[in-house]
């Protein structure tokens, strides 16, 4: 799937266009590697957010292309 439809789908970006910008400019990482909108993401990975000063990382616990609201949280996990 897709990085900037993961993060929608996961609600952990609540817009697609916001996700893609957000790779576009450069403040998400995926594995330690900044990452374009495009990547394929795979389940295990470690996606990390930067908005401000605020830092999100999460690991990838499943991929489900139309989850339910109650679904979605349980798409990722935080990692610390």
């Amino acid at each position: 799937m897709r990085l900037d439809k993961f993060l929608k789908v996961s609600r952990i970006i609540k817009r697609r266009t916001v996700a893609n910008e957000a790779c576009d400019a450069g403040r998400v990482m995926v594995n330690g590697k900044v990452a374009k909108a495009s990547v394929d993401v795979k389940i295990s990975d470690v996606i990390e957010i930067r908005f401000g000063s605020n830092t999100t990382k999460v690991r990838v616990l499943n991929i489900n292309e139309n989850p339910r609201k109650e679904e979605a949280a349980l798409m990722y996990e935080s990692v610390e």
